[in-house]
This record gives C-alpha cells, structure tokens and sequence, in this order.
C-alpha cells in the first residue's frame, strides 16, 4: 500500500527500515515517517474511537489540526500520529475517547 513510483516526486529518500508495535502486533515503517503513514501502508485505517458514540476515526486532515487521527504513542495519549515521526520501538494503541484506556459510557 505504499507509492513506489511518485508521478512528481522524483527521489524519495526513505528512513531505514524499524519495528513498532500496533496495538500489540509488531509492524514495520521507515523511520522518519509519520506514524499514521506507516500505519496506513499496513492496512490500519482506524486510530481511534470518539468517546461518546465509538465511533471509528482515521487520518482526515493529515496535516495536524484536527485530532482524527490521534493515537496513545509511546503510552502518551491524544498524539497526532499524522505529525509525529516513526522511530525503532515505538508502542503505538489505538485510542477510545480521550484517555489512553477505554472507558464505558
């Protein structure tokens, strides 16, 4: 699910290849990417859940004003992974509501 050849882009450097965990599975991205680019290649669309409705929310602006995309990184909630860089290790979950656990209604 990555773009391999970019129709303008003509050189894309890559970070080095790293291990992550998503919601306790290990993935791969490249170091230096965003968090929610490396997700998307894997197939992750949803980041987390709103609070009130549980609903399903993914990458919507994918320039860091909105909070769509917002995950618990590194056991810090409320981190928008679409401005936040990949790096060797990272422990990245999917949110529910606003705190870095599920909570009922």
């Amino acid at each position: 699910m990555r773009i391999e050849n970019h129709p303008i882009i003509d050189s894309y450097q890559k970070g080095k290849k790293v291990k992550f965990t998503y919601d306790g599975k290990e993935m791969e991205g490249y170091e230096g990417e965003p968090i929610a680019a490396a997700l998307r290649a894997e197939g992750v669309m949803t980041h987390r859940y709103t609070k009130k409705l549980h609903q399903p929310r993914g990458i919507f602006c994918a320039i860091g004003r909105c909070t769509d995309c917002v995950m618990v990184v590194d056991g810090k909630p409320n981190t928008r992974t679409c401005v936040t860089m990949l790096k060797e290790g990272m422990v990245v979950e999917t949110q529910y509501g606003v705190e870095a656990r599920r909570t009922e209604a």
